[in-house]
């Protein structure tokens, strides 16, 4: 059987799919409408456990668009944070960290940075213990060591009180 590349559905694909869903229709039904196996349907419908995740959208503290490419040309122009700050009524290190985040001076763009923001947004996040092996072990072997070292003051207060737990 010849398997069909992934498909990699819009946001608007995405929004007909929840409205079908929600009219009663089933994923045979919907992913028959975009010439695709049920099961295509089922990983976008399933990964919010069936219920339509609310529209995403910016915070009002974030940095706009405009913002951005106010910092780019600020920064191509060789003005110092602080004055971007100021220009912007930002605190400098917000520009500062937005910058750093970004590329830094020399490669700041400002399209890239709010792509790359509107990405770091999305929630919810990958446990950073499921990402990072390492971490994971470390976190795991002092948690053992915690336990230990809790069941062992569990048995010294028992035997210095010389109550006996049943």
């Amino acid at each position: 059987m010849k398997q069909r590349p992934r498909i990699y559905y819009t946001e608007r694909q995405k929004a007909v799919m929840w409205e079908r869903w929600r009219q009663g229709e089933s994923l045979h039904q919907i992913a028959q409408s975009f010439d695709r196996n049920h099961s295509s349907v089922q990983r976008i419908l399933a990964e919010t456990g069936g219920i339509r995740p609310a529209q995403r959208r910016r915070s009002r503290l974030a940095l706009t668009l405009a913002e951005r490419e106010e910092i780019s040309r600020a920064l191509a122009s060789g003005h110092s944070i602080r004055s971007i700050a100021s220009l912007l009524q930002r605190a400098p290190s917000t520009i500062s960290r937005e910058i750093q985040r970004n590329g830094g001076h020399s490669c700041y763009r400002a399209s890239q940075a709010d792509q790359a923001a509107w990405e770091r947004a999305r929630r919810p996040k990958t446990c950073r213990l499921a990402e990072n092996r390492t971490l994971a072990r470390i976190v795991a072997t002092k948690l053992q060591l915690m336990w230990v070292a809790g069941a062992n003051c569990w048995v010294a207060e028992t035997y210095l009180s010389g109550r006996r737990e049943r």
